[in-house]
């Protein structure tokens, strides 16, 4: 079968989708869009589309948003697909579904599998100190990111890289890679390796409580916090009752501070401010202090009247 006339209903939500959507679309036959529900968002309480919906409206294509796709999904299966392909769609798909096309259904998913399984792997692999990580084109079952491995990719993870950069990274590897994989699984060429639980690993969603900075981690462990949120959805202290959320940071392995209490400010200058952490010390180098912009530590410490030195941050 060529390419362009395979029936495609691709199912996604986040920015992450797009570049696999929009490559999707420029080479296959696209016949619907499945993604999550609009949401109201914002102090306005505006109505927000998914960006998937918005590409897919951009380019004449159907949009089905059923809230619970386990029990609304018959218009998926009467719109009869040759393949179903998902990219961080959001919710569980039902056998019914996974059972139906005749190529199946397909994952790209932002790992190693099974390396994070889950929903945050992009996060997680930045937060839990991976060295590399990627791209894994599988086929769907019912468990959780638990199907054959049809093809992989992966980069080096670089201490200069956050969340947004691996997430720009990955987004346009899994567009690549799927379209590379694609003519392997309609000749029935392709790979079909099974996953070995014993080396599985789990990431869930990040909760707002795991936003919040534990300066009793050694320094690597809260930068990797830091740049595994940013920028989104941003780590934070709090400090005299206002929260300080936090984009960027540096350590270091330190013996100077040690009779001094984590999370305690150990030094300040007009260009340094400097947290106890159980190894050393924390530099904060881009925060945002709550009701005021986000802006260099250089910018916080001129508007600062008040020296911060000895204060603590308050871990609830």
């Amino acid at each position: 079968m060529n390419l362009k006339d395979l029936k495609v209903v691709f199912m996604g939500t986040p920015e992450f989708s797009l570049n696999v959507l929009h490559s999707l679309i420029l080479n296959t036959n696209v016949i619907g869009v499945v993604t999550q529900p609009d949401k109201i968002v914002g102090k306005d309480k505006k109505l927000s589309f998914p960006p998937v919906k918005k590409m897919a409206i951009e380019h004449n294509v159907l949009v089905l948003q059923p809230v619970k796709i386990r029990k609304e999904y018959q218009q998926i299966l009467d719109l009869k697909p040759d393949i179903i392909i998902t990219c961080a769609y959001g919710q569980i798909i039902p056998e019914e579904i996974l059972n139906y096309p005749k190529f199946g259904c397909i994952n790209v998913h932002a790992s190693l599998l099974p390396k994070l399984r889950g929903g945050s792997p992009l996060h997680h692999a930045l937060i839990d100190g991976y060295n590399e990580t990627g791209i894994t084109i599988m086929y769907m079952d019912k468990g959780m990111d638990t199907g054959d491995i049809i093809k992989q990719s992966k980069i080096s993870i670089q201490d200069s890289d956050n969340v947004g950069s691996i997430h720009d990274k990955l987004s346009i590897l899994g567009s690549e890679l799927l379209l590379s994989t694609l003519p392997s699984i309609l000749d029935g060429t392709n790979e079909r390796i099974k996953q070995d639980n014993s080396k599985a690993t789990i990431c869930h969603n990040i909760t707002h409580e795991e936003e919040q900075i534990d300066f009793n981690k050694t320094g690597r462990e809260v930068f990797n916090q830091v740049r595994g949120m940013n920028p989104f959805p941003v780590s934070y202290f709090v400090l005299e009752d206002r929260i300080y959320k936090v984009y960027e940071v540096s350590y270091e392995e330190t013996n100077k501070y040690s009779n001094y209490l984590n999370g305690e400010i150990v030094y300040q200058d007009k260009n340094t401010l400097s947290i106890k952490v159980n190894d050393g010390i924390i530099n904060l180098l881009d925060i945002k202090k709550e009701g005021k912009k986000r802006m260099s530590i250089k910018e916080f410490l001129n508007g600062e009247k008040n020296s911060l030195l000895g204060k603590v941050v308050k871990r609830s």
